[in-house]
Parts: C-alpha cells; structure tokens; sequence
C-alpha cells in the first residue's frame, strides 16, 4: 500500500489552499447524526454554509492512492469528495483534469478498479461520496449495475455532464431514486430559469453551479459578471443548496462563491497540488 510521504501531506496545505484544508473542523464518526439517511442530504441538513467539496481523478497520480486520499482529505475536514471516473474524451475538463485522466488510464483504472478500492471504504471514511463521470463508461457498466454498486460500497450520488436532463427524467430517474442515490445536475450562466427550475424540482442533494460555460481550470478572481450570475441564482429561491465549481483555487475565490451558494467545489488546483507533491 502506498503511504504519505511528509512532502506529499503538505500538498494538502500548501499556498491559499490550505486556508480551506488546515484550518477546517474535523468531522468526527460521533458526528454522523444518521447512518441511514444519505450522507449527502445529511450534510446539507447539518451545515448550511462554507461547505468545502474536493474532486481528484481515480487513479491519479499513482493507481493504489484513492483510499489514501479520501481518508486523508477526511482528516483534514473536507465536507465531502468528489472522484473523478477517469475517461478518454473528458470534454468539459480542463488541461489539468484531461492529463490525470489520461494519466489514470495508463495507470490501469476503469470503474471495476475503482469499485473494488472503494469495498468497505465507508469504515475509514464517512464523509459523502460521490462519482463524477462521463455516461459512455458508466453505461459500458450498465446503469442500473453501476447504481447498484455504489449502494454497496457506500457511494453517495453522481455527476455526469453529458446526460442531458431530459434524458435523465425519461430513462434514469427512476433507477436513481430506487437506490436512494443524488443525481447532481450542472446549470451554467447560459441555463435558462425555466430549465433550472425544472433541476430543482426534481433532483435532490444540491446542484452543481458551474462558473462559467468553459471547461475547468484554476482561477484567481470572478469578474462582476459572474459574481451577478451567483447573486442572481442565489435569488431564485431554490429548494436545493447551491455549490459552485471550476475555477475556485484560493480563499479569495472560496469567499466570492461562498456569499451567494452553500459552498464551491475544488478540482484542478487540488490535482495540481498533488502533481507537485506526489503520494509515493
């Protein structure tokens, strides 16, 4: 088994991120109110704001470390993770992502690795789960057993960009809600209210705001037109809670998301700290 060297640990706390690693409140085992509730809706339920969610790649940088890393990013007080299903065409990722991808992929990751890394993970690390990935390997899986298995291994909820919703209410609604499980939806600055209000009503968990229509990537600051995207969604009176992703990379991006939504999700710049500080 791979283990933590002493640098590799500092690429958790290193730079403005660590401002949101080092200095978060630990979640502890007594603090799981409800074992049997979905972890993410219990999150959401108990902490309302300043919500910290981390995505990394399967498989990357080396294929053994996604145990390491979710029980790490556990200790050091992350919300809840996010793992990325290595793909080929990952086409709404950045540069950054599209390497790990590709790197994970030679390093010999496919779902069926990575569900046997995840059997019993829920013993070590109780903070919700989720896979994000793109529907061709999910679906190369079969849907219903790929559902199936992330209730058996303890995965909370998916993201999959290139579903499109309307495909999601016709043929896999109801496969996810048989299995308790969160479909996170993507909206984007170019979603029309009509769509985002249609999301809402009929996903649970939260919903995934993208920052802006581009693929990921590190940013430093969010110009004013996207800090009134924010507000104006943030004004809609939305059932579900509101994280924000791509482009968040600092506290001064963590803190202009944070006014206007539940949180932000960090992608990039956590892969490329891990890329700089290698688990060995």
């Amino acid at each position: 088994m791979p283990t933590l060297t002493t640098g590799a640990s500092n690429a958790f706390m290193i730079y403005d991120f660590r401002f949101m690693i080092y200095h978060r409140r630990i979640i502890h085992k007594s603090e799981i109110t409800n074992q049997k509730m979905n972890r993410i809706t219990n999150l959401f339920n108990t902490k309302k704001n300043g919500i910290l969610s981390v995505f990394f790649t399967a498989g990357y940088p080396n294929l053994d470390d996604t145990k390491k890393i979710l029980k790490e990013l556990e200790n050091k007080g992350i919300d809840m993770v996010e793992i990325g299903i290595p793909f080929s065409d990952p086409m709404a990722d950045g540069p950054v992502i599209q390497e790990a991808s590709t790197a994970a992929l030679r390093n010999g990751m496919s779902l069926h690795v990575l569900f046997e890394q995840l059997e019993d993970i829920t013993q070590d690390v109780h903070i919700p789960i989720i896979l994000m990935g793109y529907l061709n390997p999910i679906m190369q899986y079969g849907f219903e057993a790929f559902c199936r298995k992330c209730v058996q291994t303890g995965v909370d909820g998916m993201i999959i960009p290139d579903l499109p919703f309307a495909d999601y209410m016709a043929d896999y609604k109801a496969i996810v809600d048989r299995y308790d499980l969160k479909m996170i939806m993507l909206i984007t600055p170019e979603t029309s209210e009509e769509r985002i209000r249609l999301i809402d009503e009929h996903t649970s968990g939260f919903i995934y705001m993208v920052s802006s229509a581009s693929t990921t990537g590190a940013q430093q600051s969010f110009n004013e037109q996207k800090q009134a995207y924010f507000h104006r969604i943030n004004g809609m009176g939305l059932r579900n809670p509101r994280l924000v992703g791509f482009g968040i990379s600092n506290k001064a991006t963590f803190d202009a998301v944070a006014i206007n939504s539940s949180g932000a999700i960090i992608g990039s710049k956590f892969i490329q700290l891990l890329k700089s500080e290698p688990i060995s």
